[in-house]
């Protein structure tokens, strides 16, 4: 019994091995001068606990996600987060905005917090380039 263990534990490396290296994630591009920011709150503004985030956008649309169409994406917000990775469906503790909205409420604990924004195409994958706001931070009273 104890042989084959062995021989199994032996294979598992060599398995992994002969995989094909995992397919990269085809992303969406972005026509030039594509931009998103921040409508309100502006930096450096301060807010109650729970307050309204409104969302720009200049040369795309919005659209919900999963529609295929040119130069259209979903916005998602990161708050006290850094920028997640370009080349996968954005995911975490980000907040989806799937069904094509441009403004939120939001609630946060009394202190300093980071809010930025970014597009995500019909797979939720950034685009390329991709189309992200300036950091804003707000403090919270």
């Amino acid at each position: 019994m104890l042989k084959y263990a062995i021989a199994a534990l032996v294979a598992v490396p060599v398995a992994f091995a002969a995989l094909p290296a995992l397919a990269e994630i085809e992303r969406t591009p972005s026509p030039a001068g594509a931009k998103v920011y921040f409508i309100e709150p502006a930096d450096g503004a301060t807010v109650g606990q729970t307050f309204t985030v409104k969302f720009g956008l200049e040369n795309m649309g919005v659209a919900p996600a999963g529609t295929d169409k040119a130069a259209t994406g979903h916005h998602h917000l990161l708050i006290d987060q850094a920028l997640p990775p370009f080349d996968q469906p954005i995911g975490g503790d980000v907040m989806h905005f799937g069904g094509g909205q441009t403004q939120t409420e939001v609630t946060l604990e009394p202190g300093t917090h980071t809010l930025r924004l970014i597009l995500g195409d019909m797979k939720h994958v950034p685009h390329d380039p991709p189309v992200y706001s300036e950091q804003v931070t707000v403090t919270v009273e």
